[in-house]
């Protein structure tokens, strides 16, 4: 009987996909921990670069989001830095 598959067989076949799955597993949640904090990282990242590139106070500005004080003044385009009722530019 050359087409049969002894038990020997049956159970180490068992074993080794138990195994796989097993791995596959932790992999993913390995790979999940991962993206995480990388997306972490990436906002991180993104948060500061943004914060880098707006304008101090007294520096030129076109709208209020362009200052890092969110206030942007008129008639000067200056970014002010106190919360003052002057109007914006826009």
């Amino acid at each position: 009987m050359k087409g049969q598959l002894s038990a020997e067989m049956l159970i180490l076949i068992a074993v080794i996909v138990a195994i796989v799955a097993i791995a596959a597993t932790q992999l993913i949640g390995t790979a999940k921990k991962s993206s995480s904090q990388a997306g972490e990282q990436s906002q991180d990242l993104l948060d500061k670069s943004a914060k880098a590139i707006k304008a101090k106070t007294g520096e030129f500005c076109i709208k209020d989001n362009d200052c890092i004080s969110n206030k942007c003044t008129c008639p000067d385009s200056v970014c002010s830095g106190s919360s003052s009722s002057e109007y914006a530019c826009e």
